[in-house]
C-alpha cells in the first residue's frame, strides 16, 4: 500500500514550500495539485474551447490524463503522455486555469487523477481539501495554518524582495477574505479534517516546521 501524506490549509500558510521539502528528505512525490490544473488549462486551450464555454469543459476534461513523475529530482508533468512543464506557467494558462478550476467536471476528474496517482505512489499532496476529500485515507494529515496577520507579512516581505510596492493592510485583507471564500464554499470548503494533526507556524521557521512535521511522519 502506498504512503500518503494530506497537508491542507489556508492561502499563504506556506504549505508548498513545506511539502516541497519534506518530499526531498523522505522520497515521496511532491503532487502539485495546482500544476494539474494548469495542464488541464492547458488542454483546453489547444483544444480550442472557451473559458466561459462550462458544458465543452465538462465534455472535453474526460479526455485529459495529467500525470506527475519525476525526472532526475525534477517534477515533470504529462499530459496525454507529453512533457508539458514549459508551457504551464504562461499568464494565458493560468487565467484559464482559474476559469476552468471552479467547473465541478474539472475538479471530479482531477480528484480521480490524484486519487490514482497516489495509490501507486508514495506522496505528500498540498491543498484546500486533500484531507477531507481527496485523500481520506492518508496515513498523515496535517492542517498547516498561522495568522492572517503573519501570512500577510510574509507576502509583504515576498513582494518587497522582489521589488514590487504593496501595502501589508491590503494585503491582509485580501487573505482574509480568501479565507473566508475558501472556508464557505459550496464544493469542498476548507476545514480541518478530524483526523488532522494542527500545525500553527506564526512563530516558527520553515526549517522547523519541516523537522516538525517530518517527526510527525515518523511516529
Amino acid at each position: 500500500m502506498s504512503y500518503n501524506v494530506a497537508i491542507d490549509g489556508p492561502a499563504g500558510a506556506g504549505k508548498s514550500t513545506i511539502a516541497k521539502a519534506i518530499a526531498k528528505k523522505k522520497g515521496l512525490i511532491y503532487v502539485d495539485t495546482g500544476a494539474m490544473y494548469r495542464a488541464m488549462a492547458l488542454f483546453m486551450i489547444r483544444e480550442g474551447i472557451a473559458a466561459q464555454d462550462a458544458e465543452g469543459i465538462s465534455r472535453k476534461c474526460q479526455e485529459a490524463d495529467i500525470t506527475i513523475a519525476y525526472e532526475n529530482g525534477e517534477q515533470v508533468v504529462y499530459l496525454n503522455g507529453e512533457n508539458v512543464n514549459a508551457y504551464l506557467r504562461t499568464e494565458e494558462v493560468g487565467n484559464m486555469a482559474s476559469a476552468t478550476s471552479v467547473q465541478p467536471a474539472v475538479r471530479k476528474k482531477l480528484v480521480e487523477l490524484q486519487q490514482a496517482l497516489a495509490a501507486k505512489s508514495d506522496c505528500i499532496m498540498d491543498g484546500r481539501d486533500i484531507g477531507t476529500c481527496v485523500l481520506p485515507n492518508a496515513q498523515v494529515k496535517i492542517y498547516l495554518t498561522a495568522s492572517s496577520a503573519v501570512r500577510a507579512k510574509r507576502r509583504y516581505d515576498e513582494l518587497t524582495a522582489k521589488g514590487e510596492a504593496c501595502d501589508l493592510a491590503q494585503i491582509q485583507a485580501d487573505i482574509e477574505e480568501r479565507d473566508y471564500r475558501d472556508m464557505n464554499r459550496e464544493h469542498s470548503p476548507l476545514k480541518q479534517a478530524e483526523d488532522a494533526i494542527l500545525v500553527d507556524t506564526s512563530d516558527m521557521s520553515v526549517d522547523e516546521v519541516i523537522e516538525h512535521i517530518i517527526g510527525i511522519c515518523e511516529e
